[in-house]
């Protein structure tokens, strides 16, 4: 059976990322965890190593697209003869990344090119929905499918299918532009229902400002699709 890679990209995650680190290394079929510190000012990287994971680090922060190609690319060279599946987890998951399990059983039993996450508890944020709306329009519009939560970074999919979707939408358009790749170019794609959860980040300032990038690396890698 082929192994499967975790790749958690992070930036000042220090206090979460030892957890959600064990939990990754205790998923089913999981032999590696690849920790991408992502221009952190805290002990992340160091946190992540001291829990088992391979880290791998940028000198400044590059964006969550970019961590997650040098995520696989550390996957790749560290692959033998088979190349590993690759698990996409959010940093602030702590323990509830051990319930990821249901992604990656369809890849793993060839049923699916690419699984997403759906919360089954969610987290109200400040704003968000219109993010979602717009991914999850724009998805539809493009592609005909209309996804549940287009924005969940929570995703497993073959060697083959991530090399497919290269170069990734820039930013936090990574997902919306993920999906709309795959999908045009025939690859499975299935939702999965999982019990994780993200930290709250509330609506203060800087969330709102948050939301605001978001809404804009959407946009963008909806604009570049139709």
């Amino acid at each position: 059976m082929t192994g499967v890679a975790v790749i958690i990209p992070a930036k000042d995650e220090g206090d979460r990322i030892g957890a959600t680190v064990t939990a990754a290394l205790a998923l089913p079929g999981v032999d590696l965890v690849v920790v991408v510190d992502d221009g952190s000012a805290d002990q992340t990287g160091r946190v992540a190593k001291a829990a088992g994971a391979r880290v791998v680090r940028h000198s400044r922060n590059r964006g969550k697209a970019a961590a997650m190609e040098s995520g696989a690319e550390a996957v790749r060279l560290l692959d033998g003869t088979e190349s590993r599946h690759l698990l996409f987890l959010d940093a602030d998951l702590g323990e509830t990344a051990r319930m990821a399990a249901p992604l990656i059983e369809p890849v793993v039993a060839g049923e699916a090119d690419m699984t997403i996450a759906v919360f089954v508890t969610r987290v109200k944020l400040g704003g968000h929905g219109l993010v979602v709306k717009l991914a999850r329009e724009g998805v539809q519009r493009i592609t005909g499918w209309t996804p549940t939560q287009p924005l969940n970074g929570q995703r497993c999919l073959t060697r083959t299918a991530f090399e497919s979707a290269r170069p990734l939408a820039r930013g936090f358009g990574v997902e919306t532009g993920l999906t709309i790749d795959l999908l045009r170019k025939g690859f499975r794609v299935r939702e999965v229902q999982v019990e994780m959860a993200h930290r709250a980040t509330g609506t203060d300032w800087n969330a709102q400002l948050h939301r605001a990038r978001q809404f804009r690396d959407v946009a963008r890698a909806l604009a570049v699709r139709i």
